[in-house]
């Protein structure tokens, strides 16, 4: 089912999650367990994060480097399927430009298509690990924008090899990000917000936003969102506080703030159980307030405690 259908017949708030696949020399049992307690509370959707390979040198024999490509965290595609298989779930891949070429995108659309997922988050995804700036494939694209229009034109039946004629028509519900906080590449919020307007006048369905820890700034999003003409949902993207070390991590790698409140009661903390409590609370808190607000969704980012997200459930639900 269609994300988007799920919500119109939802006749309360849901919930949904997202995970990290498991680096390479890991079983899927890793996410098996990380998933079985929390489908407790029957969520809707999963999100399965999608990651481009990363170059490293390696010393050959000779003692000069090569350069060489590995994937630390493949198996996208195939744990959508598994979740889906074992939970009866529908899972949502994320696609990235970043690292992979239009024909690798369309090949992985068409086996996601065959799979019988209706749902993707495009996305473009970060900078390598070696590069300061984003630098796309050389025969990618470059903006999440292009990546909606390859997908929006699979769904109508158009592929990249000219000589497919009635092609099969994919029908993919396109979700993008959203960022309460501004992305930290936009000038201001309001060129931020005209670019995410010109996804979902592409095509794109709905949006999921990056993680904050204050309501209001999800609240001011939305609103501006509405006065700029972007009328899908957007759905409210949470993670747990649960460290000292995340006071300074967290702001780094996603850009938003960790309101002071939250930072001193952290900081008070003297034992990492105690921190967790603090997060605990916190999160649990804007869930409330969330649901107060009546929005469509909770979207979990799951990454490191699930124990965390299950507690603040168990309370919600």
């Amino acid at each position: 089912m269609k994300l988007t259908q799920h919500l119109s017949e939802a006749t309360d708030t849901i919930v949904s999650l997202e995970i990290l696949p498991p680096t390479k020399g890991k079983s899927i049992e890793s996410i098996y367990n990380h998933l079985d307690p929390l489908m407790e509370f029957k969520p809707a959707f999963i999100n399965v994060t999608y990651h481009r390979a990363e170059q490293v040198f390696r010393k050959r024999t000779d003692g000069n480097f090569e350069r060489v490509e590995i994937r630390k965290r493949p198996g996208t595609v195939g744990i959508c399927a598994a979740l889906m298989n074992k939970y009866k779930v529908e899972a949502i891949p994320h696609l990235i430009c970043g690292g992979f070429s239009k024909e690798e995108t369309e090949n992985a659309l068409i086996d996601l298509d065959f799979l019988g997922i209706k749902n993707v988050l495009a996305l473009r995804g970060d900078a390598a690990a070696n590069e300061k700036f984003f630098n796309p494939h050389p025969n990618g694209h470059r903006y999440a924008e292009d990546l909606v229009k390859q997908i929006v034109t699979l769904n109508k039946g158009h592929y990249m090899e000219e000589d497919i004629i009635d092609g099969a028509k994919t029908d993919f519900c396109i979700g993008v990000a959203g960022y309460p906080e501004k992305h930290f590449e936009a000038p201001n919020m309001d060129t931020d917000i005209y670019y995410l307007k010109r996804k979902i006048d592409l095509g794109a369905d709905y949006v999921t936003t990056q993680l904050f820890y204050n309501n209001e700034h999800y609240y001011s999003y939305i609103n501006k969102c509405r006065e700029h003409g972007i009328h899908v949902p957007i759905l409210p993207g949470l993670k747990p506080l649960t460290n000292k070390k995340q006071l300074t991590i967290i702001p780094r790698t996603f850009n938003v703030e960790v309101p002071v409140e939250l930072c001193n009661e952290m900081l008070k903390a003297k034992t990492d159980a105690d921190c967790e409590q603090v997060g605990t609370e916190w999160l649990l808190h804007q869930c409330r307030d969330l649901l107060k607000n009546k929005v469509p969704i909770l979207h979990f980012y799951t990454l490191g405690k699930p124990s965390v997200i299950y507690n603040v459930l168990k309370q919600l639900f």
